[in-house]
């Protein structure tokens, strides 16, 4: 695909990406193969996408970027826009396929929709808070829905393999132990809150099922609190919000004592964690994606990004303090051996990932 060349001077970011060919992971399997992303301009799918196509190895694949915004897609990606390597597709999930066809008939990537697509990565789910509160119906469309309309397209389609981007939030509260794939925890199904994990509960349900009574063949990734450059404007997403506070020359301000306990995982490791799981994860699976070396709560989490900026934390907590959108879960930590039993392993630790963070996140907005 793309090779590193020695007389571009390269953000940390793009660094990351290519260190994980140099870590082990190997796309072979994909060459002369079609992938496509759904979900492609959110901070998990662009950075599937920015993997796949920073490939330093002279594989022949095929990546189709999907989403809903078209000119956030070609700032995103206008380093491949021209690539015969690339196209982008404007496609809701919550659509059948079929109409999201017809409405690319006169584009270019009609012919490779509606011919053999092998791989879907399922990425296209908002998951930000604040949506979740102003939009529950469409976040819980996006997820079942969309489940339902990319394997009724990809059975027609010689689809081989689906990834499935779940979260770790269908765990609900548990009991403060590691969650393994097989915990459950409470999930309080009567709150509007509830619109994402029971959404992501029923999207996993229906994965199996289609494995169960169609023999599709998908894999399911169970990703905890993910962060890196890939935001979007409106995301609200606390690490997010930090990193605009510091940006702007603003102190952390937190409305809770931060006493939320969360695994973080850099984005880069995320991408390469839902690439291992589509090459080698186990049909009918799910695994649960973390970086156990990450595990802080919400006010480290603030310090840290605070201190990178020589910013302060301050606690502003009013009486009347209402849980609103944020998840009610206390306390969010996963066991990653059976992910790590395929070959997997986070490269990137919290300080790290928080520092490239940063660093592209600047870098982007004095382009």
């Amino acid at each position: 695909m793309l090779e590193p060349s020695s007389d571009i001077a390269l953000r940390p970011y793009q660094r990351d990406i290519f260190s994980l060919f140099s870590h082990g992971l190997d796309l072979k399997d994909l060459d002369g193969k079609c992938i496509l992303v759904l979900g492609a301009t959110g901070l998990i799918g662009s950075c599937i996408v920015d993997t796949l196509m920073l490939n330093p190895n002279d594989y022949d694949y095929k990546v189709i970027a999907a989403g809903r915004n078209r000119e956030r897609a070609q700032r995103k990606f206008a380093a491949y826009w021209n690539n015969p390597h690339f196209s982008f597709a404007e496609i809701d999930v919550t659509l059948p396929m079929s109409k999201n066809l017809n409405g690319l008939i006169l584009d270019d990537v009609y012919d490779d929709l509606t011919g053999r697509v092998d791989y879907i990565i399922d990425a296209a789910s908002n998951a930000s808070p604040n949506f979740f509160k102003q939009k529950p119906v469409e976040v819980m469309k996006a997820n079942i829905n969309g489940v339902a309309n990319l394997m009724e397209y990809g059975l027609r389609h010689e689809m081989r393999r689906m990834v499935y981007v779940s979260s770790g939030e269908i765990y609900g509260e548990g009991d403060g132990s590691e969650f393994t794939e097989k915990s459950s925890g409470y999930v309080d199904c009567a709150s509007v809150r509830a619109c994402y994990p029971s959404s992501k509960r029923a999207a996993e349900t229906l994965c199996v099922a289609y494995g169960e009574e169609y023999d599709a063949d998908v894999v399911i990734a169970r990703l905890s609190h993910t962060y890196g450059p890939g935001f979007t404007e409106s995301d609200n997403r606390v690490y997010a919000q930090f990193i605009r506070n510091v940006l702007q020359g603003e102190d952390i301000v937190l409305k809770s004592k931060g006493e939320a306990y969360r695994s973080w995982l850099y984005v880069v490791d995320a991408a390469h964690a839902i690439l291992r799981l589509l090459l080698d994860g186990e049909k009918g699976n799910a695994y649960n994606v973390a970086n156990s070396e990450s595990n802080v709560s919400i006010r480290e989490l603030a310090e840290l990004i605070a201190a990178k900026a020589n910013k302060k934390v301050i606690f502003d907590i009013p009486e009347d303090a209402q849980q609103g959108n944020t998840t009610p879960i206390t306390k969010a930590t996963f066991n990653t051996d059976k992910l790590k039993a395929l070959g997997w392993k986070p490269l990137f630790d919290l300080e790290q990932g928080l520092e490239h963070t940063l660093q592209e996140v600047i870098a982007k907005s004095d382009e």
